[in-house]
């Protein structure tokens, strides 16, 4: 008889598209589950674009309360959650097998599954799909990559990466420019543990010298290290449409004049709204970057 592997188990569920994306869009819900499980969507038949599927992946056997707020992820499955135990393969593995690597501008992110080699004069990053947001595989992520890439002949010396969650958009930042000041900041500790794992996987410096990354536990920018840094000439924030709103004049007022944010985390219809809250705090529109149904944002201050 087959035995699982590390007490690991998987819930598999159907799923719509619009949920799947939005899944890989709410990553702070994972908060509440300890431990978290991993999280993977796919789209099994391209002629099927609306049926997807999703997968959890638990490292232990899950209590009815993590079986049901997986349920709740997905309220178009009309089937009873069934989990069973992983045999004979590792569960984080087999979890990030359908990972591609994704490409944006000159960036390659990759899972430690991934056999393959990075493209030539590419900076690749290796980035797993565990307990944070951030993998470069979600639109909301890459969308980010390929404006940090866009940006890489501008000077910035100052940077910040808020909503950090693998430490990803702030390790690419400190490639594109390694002499500048970058700090990376997440509201979840679990995200600031992944990216020092993730930092020391990439040979990324990690501390508060110009050349390294500082990395800090923070709620938007309520943190003193973030707060004696400011203003900044590059802020990346990956959140979500709400709580970008909310951080707008905070945002505004940290950014530097002539400085340049980048916002992710939106959906289409939910661009304007969030255009038009930075518009009333002075920013200016600079781009739109569209990766399916999440448009990224660039926006300056004058």
């Amino acid at each position: 008889m087959e035995q699982a592997t590390s007490g690991s188990w998987k819930l598999t569920l159907p799923c719509n598209r619009a949920e799947a994306e939005a899944i890989a869009a709410a990553d702070e819900s994972m908060i509440a589950l300890d431990p978290p499980p991993v999280l993977v969507t796919t789209e099994p038949d391209p002629a099927q674009p609306d049926a997807w599927r999703l997968d959890a992946y638990f490292d232990r056997e899950p209590e009815a309360i993590a079986l049901a707020f997986v349920r709740s992820l997905v309220p178009s499955c009309t089937i009873a959650p069934a989990v069973a135990p992983v045999v004979d393969e590792d569960w984080l593995v087999m979890s990030q097998s359908g990972l591609e690597p994704i490409r944006a501008g000159r960036f390659f992110v990759f899972t430690s599954a991934y056999a393959g080699t990075a493209p030539p004069g590419g900076i690749a990053f290796e980035i797993e799909a565990g307990r944070a947001f951030g993998t470069g595989h979600h639109e909301t992520t890459s969308g980010c990559l390929e404006a940090l890439d866009k940006l890489a002949i501008d000077p910035f010396q100052n940077i910040a990466d808020i909503g950090t969650g693998t430490g990803l958009l702030a390790f690419a930042a400190h490639r594109l420019w390694p002499e500048a000041c970058v700090v990376a900041s997440d509201i979840d500790p679990v995200s600031i543990e992944v990216s020092t794992a993730n930092a020391a996987i990439n040979g990324i410096a990690l501390g508060e010298a110009p050349g390294q990354v500082a990395l800090s536990i923070a709620d938007g920018l309520d943190a003193p290290l973030l707060q004696a840094r400011a203003p900044y000439d590059l802020i990346v924030a990956n959140i979500l449409a709400g709580p970008l709103i909310v951080l707008a004049p905070a945002l505004s007022k940290a950014l530097a004049a002539g400085g340049t944010l980048i916002l992710a985390g939106l959906l289409e219809n939910q661009a304007d709204a969030v255009e038009a809250a930075y518009r009333e705090v002075s920013l200016q529109p600079r781009q739109r970057l569209q990766r399916g149904d999440w448009p990224t944002l660039v926006l300056r201050k004058p």
